[in-house]
């Protein structure tokens, strides 16, 4: 199942292991079990110390199998075959059951290792989703550390009749000990929040006991961590907090506009960012919300970052980066049915809905490609736009029309997404033109108008524009002496990966050049 190429690497990996490794295959007579005793058998032939055992009178989910070592209690299962996105959850997952070191910090293993009681976790995922490995290789290293963590990962298009059991609407969704638990992007340390009680008030005084930073960034996006490497590199004290680290590009798959990189994704580069910010002493506080800026009472005093978690932290001078996330269209249905057919992100939760009738909202560049993407997917799409024309490069219009199961509608006003009280059913719009109201009926609706300003925890404090974005000058500076802002946030046109960096860099100059002379 694997190519020469893929198994050359995989073996590499593999000389790692130290301890035995028992895979038990939970299988039938079906093509895909096939599929996976072939991924076993490969496996198998790459190291001496993997062993194969076949089971079909069990009542576990078939095809899947289970990852153990020979006297541990080791609870990890792959429901599915996880190739695409999850190969490397695999690989991952063999090598902590094979005895390689986890690379977490020893603070979070052994968090981990104290955790009581009895979880049982499944993430549905898709194989698509780029979203879905964070979540499934988190609750996979706190299974290989944690007797009483189990996991199963399973693929939400393999398993369908689950997927409508649960009314599973969007990717990846965790369950623990059957009931949901959450949904959307999610680290070790989210998890460990959720379930180890007490943990986010123990962190929240760690943090508000740390010394005060020459300069702070709130905000972990492309402007943000090259905020941190500017600011670190003229060696003040720096510190970054963000939500996560990466922003909006970890929802971003294909990047091909980013000078000197031909080709990358968003969460590769995301990676990388954090591997070079680490790189410099920069103090990063990841996971973390913040709720308020209060500026300095002097001139010389310190101004306060305020985190919902009940944290403060204390700063000379500031930069705010927070970046934007997605436009919602604020229609009635939009909330109530948000991750049960309202979706985001086709690359995550399209293979939900194979074989189904969806609609894509937004006509620009992110819209169209969202339907193209979708039409290779699902049985048909309607792409609905506000204006009298598409909006998007003429490229991907044309590509657009040449699809036969895309319908487009211009001059289209959605009004209203209709469910039956669990899930998307349908959708309610206008025409513009002549004013009459027309229903779709579908499964889902892919919501793509752009992106709006973070700036709801700072309206009140800062100069924004009527967009909601931070008003900056040529230096990022804002109406407060001392703080600043860069990318997506602000009033800077053009929301590209490599402005941001650019703005990003120019702030903490800008910083710089105000410790200096304040």
């Amino acid at each position: 199942m694997l190519d020469a190429n893929i198994k050359t690497q995989l073996k590499a990996y593999l000389d790692k292991v130290t301890q035995p490794i028992e895979i038990v295959a939970s299988v039938d007579s079906s093509d895909k079990s096939r599929e996976v005793l072939s991924l076993l058998s490969d496996l198998k032939s790459l190291s001496p110390l993997i062993s194969v055992q076949q089971r079909d009178d069990d009542d576990q989910r078939k095809p899947s199998f289970s990852l153990n070592s020979p006297g541990k209690n080791i609870g990890i299962r792959f429901a599915g075959i996880p190739m695409g996105h999850e190969f490397t959850s695999l690989v991952l997952a063999l090598l902590q059951v094979g005895g390689h070191p986890p690379k977490a910090e020893t603070e979070v293993i052994e968090q981990i290792r104290g955790i009581e009681g009895e979880f049982n976790f499944e993430t549905y995922i898709s194989l698509s989703c780029h979203n879905c490995p964070e979540v499934v290789q988190a609750l996979n290293l706190m299974a290989a550390i944690n007797p009483n963590i189990r996991h199963t990962m399973v693929d939400g298009a393999l398993f369908q009749d689950e997927v409508n059991e649960r009314r599973i609407m969007a990717v990846p969704t965790i369950f623990m000990n059957g009931q949901e638990f959450g949904h959307g992007r999610m680290g070790v340390k989210e998890i460990l929040n959720k379930i180890d009680t007490g943990a986010i008030a123990r962190e929240a005084q760690k943090l508000s006991e740390k010394a005060p930073y020459d300069v702070l960034i709130v905000g972990g996006g492309p402007a943000g961590a090259s905020a941190a490497i500017y600011s670190a590199r003229k060696g003040i004290r720096t510190g970054l907090v963000a939500d996560r680290f990466g922003g909006q590009v970890m929802d971003t798959m294909a990047i091909e506009n980013f000078i000197s990189v031909k080709e990358t994704d968003g969460p590769k580069l995301a990676a990388s960012l954090e591997e070079h910010v680490k790189s410099y002493d920069v103090d990063i506080m990841n996971l973390q919300r913040a709720s308020a800026l209060v500026p300095a009472a002097s001139h010389d005093g310190l101004m306060e970052v305020r985190l919902e978690s009940g944290a403060v932290l204390k700063s000379k001078s500031i930069i705010v980066s927070t970046g934007a996330r997605w436009r919602e269209i604020n229609v009635p249905g939009e909330q109530e049915y948000r991750g049960r057919g309202v979706a985001y992100c086709p690359h995550c939760d399209g293979p939900l809905f194979k074989g189904k009738s969806v609609a894509v909202i937004g006509g620009g560049n992110s819209g169209v490609e969202a339907a193209i993407d979708l039409a290779g997917i699902v049985k048909d799409v309607t792409l609905l736009e506000f204006n009298g024309e598409l909006r998007a490069d003429a490229v991907l219009q044309k590509k657009l029309f040449s699809l036969p199961n895309v319908t487009v509608i211009t001059g289209a006003q959605t009004t209203e997404i209709n469910g039956n009280g669990e899930k998307v059913n349908g959708i309610t719009y206008i025409n513009r033109q002549t004013g009459e109201s027309h229903r779709l009926d579908l499964a889902a609706v892919f919501i793509q108008i752009g992106l709006v300003p973070n700036t709801d925890w700072i309206k009140d404090t800062v100069a924004l524009s009527k967009f909601g974005e931070i008003e900056v000058d040529a230096k990022g500076q804002t109406s407060i002496p001392g703080v600043f802002a860069a990318g997506d946030v602000t009033t800077v046109p053009f929301k590209q990966i490599i402005i941001a960096m650019g703005e990003g860099s120019k702030a903490a100059l800008g910083a710089f050049e105000h410790l200096i002379r304040s």
